[in-house]
């Protein structure tokens, strides 16, 4: 079911945020802005919507975890057919979907899934699949299998995944440790724990950083990493920024550099959940730092950049969902430091990704609920 007519009205808060948090970077500044939305029901009728993308013509592509893909035209919602099987297991399932930059021309969309074991590979269970295929109308074609980490596991969690262009045409995703941490983010030789980076055919860049050295896993841009749920292009910066999920604590927000090692688990500002230590040390040599973390984790999901003329006050800032106090939060980086956080929509339930239409305007897509736009108030 589609409705367009049911608001929430929304206050956006303009002080600064009131919860515990540490963080180095921390430069707290005084921006007092204040702005008032509505959070209008777009789409409903989907559980937990993954991930969103937009096509050319504004129509949006939405995931379902359940392995079901849907098309919206601005007034019905369409399934889509032709979708290869997932495996659906814990926090598996249909991931995120990205559109190629010439789409007009080729058709191509990009999504991950988790995908069961095939012949062939090493270890049962599955892991994240990256597979191309071509849109028209609601049937995917041709599909093609870019990418699937290399080692399987039967742990049901930390999959990842989100996918990004950059301004080259590159593709960027993500596959999460898959749990086992004491291997998969540390060994360039195994898959999990990664960002990767390809060519839109799935080929692997001339000067990725670990084309020419043995037994590396050639599709790797960057490594030590937990569990990757958002990823963008930063228009400004011009690199790529991830945000992921810490242990108990320790959530990271950082910019992408090629080859460079992100820590996890030797370095972390977190704990386990037990609330034992991990280990004592948050920096080491050859490590790179956060641009921020958070404490307690706040489970970030989905990101986007705003340069949007609609909500004037938010240009050149960040939104991060939140799944674990379910908002959606607005980060001011002045010089790639975190100088505001702002906590929006309070308890709107858990936010899985957050998008900016090539209309301008915001859609945040919260499970249980489906797809919200945020309508500016007069």
């Amino acid at each position: 079911m589609i409705s367009k007519s049911i608001k929430i009205s929304v206050a956006l808060l303009s002080a600064s945020v009131m919860w515990s948090c540490f963080s180095k970077k921390d430069t707290s500044i005084d921006l007092p802005v204040e702005t008032v939305v509505e959070a209008v029901e777009y789409i409903n009728g989907i559980d937990i919507p993954w991930g969103m993308a937009f096509l050319p013509n504004e129509d949006m592509l939405i995931t379902e975890i359940k392995g079901k893909m849907y098309r919206h035209d601005g007034n019905q919602l369409l399934e889509i057919s032709g979708m290869p099987e997932v495996w659906i297991h814990g926090q598996g399932g249909l991931l995120d979907v990205a559109v190629h930059p010439n789409f007009e021309q080729n058709n191509w969309i990009y999504f991950t899934f988790s995908s069961s074991h095939k012949e062939g590979e090493l270890g049962e269970g599955g892991t994240t699949e990256l597979v191309r295929a071509e849109l028209n109308g609601t049937e995917v074609q041709n599909l093609t299998s870019l990418y699937k980490g290399k080692h399987n596991s039967e742990k049901p969690f930390h999959f990842g995944s989100r996918i990004v262009f950059d301004d080259k045409g590159y593709l960027y995703f993500t596959i999460g440790d898959r749990g086992n941490r004491d291997v998969n983010p540390q060994d360039i030789q195994r898959d999990g724990g990664k960002v990767y980076r390809l060519k839109d055919d799935g080929s692997i860049p001339e000067d990725n950083p670990f084309v020419n050295e043995e037994g590396a896993r050639a599709a790797i841009f960057s490594y030590g990493h937990r569990n990757l749920q958002g990823l963008i292009y930063h228009p400004v910066y011009k690199t790529i920024w991830e945000h992921e999920h810490g242990p108990k604590g320790g959530d990271e927000l950082n910019e992408l550099k090629k080859g460079v090692n992100y820590g996890w688990p030797v370095i972390t500002y977190g704990i386990n959940y037990s609330g034992t230590s991990i280990t004592d040390e948050t920096e080491k040599q050859g490590m790179e730092q956060p641009l921020y973390y958070w404490v307690p984790s706040i489970a970030p999901s989905g990101m986007a950049y705003v340069d949007s003329d609609i909500y004037p006050d938010w240009k050149g800032n960040i939104l991060i969902g939140s799944l674990s106090f379910q908002y959606l939060e607005r980060l001011v980086m002045k010089d790639k430091k975190m100088a505001k956080r702002e906590k929006l929509l309070e308890e709107i339930g858990r936010v899985r990704d957050v998008e900016q239409g090539p209309d301008g305007y915001i859609y945040v897509s919260v499970e249980g609920k489906g797809i919200l736009k945020l309508v500016p108030k007069a």
